[in-house]
């Protein structure tokens, strides 16, 4: 019998937000971002506004987005199209555990600089 590994669960990250909606926000991820699941840290290309895993550092032709900015609600396919987003931008609390960090993102200093980032914005991280 083979064990199946259950994905994150829409909003699973989320502790609590804003009475009426008000911590979420539509937004575009860009294509070639491939898979990622919902608790996704994001941050905002400043060039196209569009939204992408947030590195650790400055990445060429995605300036902008190593500041993290929001968090990905619900998971998503953009890995040859662009793809319209629900992103936690404001106004929430977010559990450290069931949040995905780009690659990057690999060791404990880097992790507490995008927890910092996303307080900067109004989201806590527990």
């Amino acid at each position: 019998m083979e064990n199946a590994t259950m994905q994150t669960r829409a909003l699973s990250f989320l502790l609590s937000e804003d009475p009426g909606r008000r911590s979420r926000s539509i937004g575009t991820l860009v294509s070639g971002e491939g898979k990622l699941p919902a608790g996704t840290v994001l941050g905002k290309v400043t060039a196209s506004a569009k939204f992408v895993a947030s590195p650790d550092a400055e990445v060429a032709g995605k300036e902008g987005a190593e500041t993290a900015t929001c968090i990905l609600a619900y998971r998503v396919d953009a890995t040859d199209q662009e793809v319209e987003i629900v992103v936690i931008d404001c106004d929430a609390e977010a559990k450290l555990p069931m949040l995905t960090f780009h690659a990057s993102v690999d060791d404990q200093a880097k992790t507490d600089a995008k927890i910092a980032q996303l307080d900067a914005v109004g989201i806590r991280v527990r």
